[in-house]
């Protein structure tokens, strides 16, 4: 049974896709997850894809951070 804190934190998660470019090796993929994770998102990188899959609370992250804390790490995200 679901409680009301569950259903408003269920309802302010966020999934959304981003570009990143520069990433091509296991390094990439711990540094963006673990910079994203460090934020409070969490993400799941494509190396072939070119992409980064995140999930985080829009109550808590705005895109804008999201976006930052990948960047700080060397990489453009378009």
């Amino acid at each position: 049974m679901k409680t009301n804190k569950q259903s408003k934190e269920n309802e302010s998660m966020k999934n959304v896709t981003l570009k990143v470019e520069g990433m091509s090796c296991g390094h990439c993929v711990n540094s963006i997850e673990g910079a994203l994770k460090t934020i409070g998102a969490s993400g799941k990188v494509d190396l072939s894809g070119g992409t980064v899959a995140v999930a985080y609370d829009e109550s808590q992250l705005t895109i804008t951070a999201i976006k930052e804390a990948i960047e700080e790490q060397g990489y453009d995200v378009v």
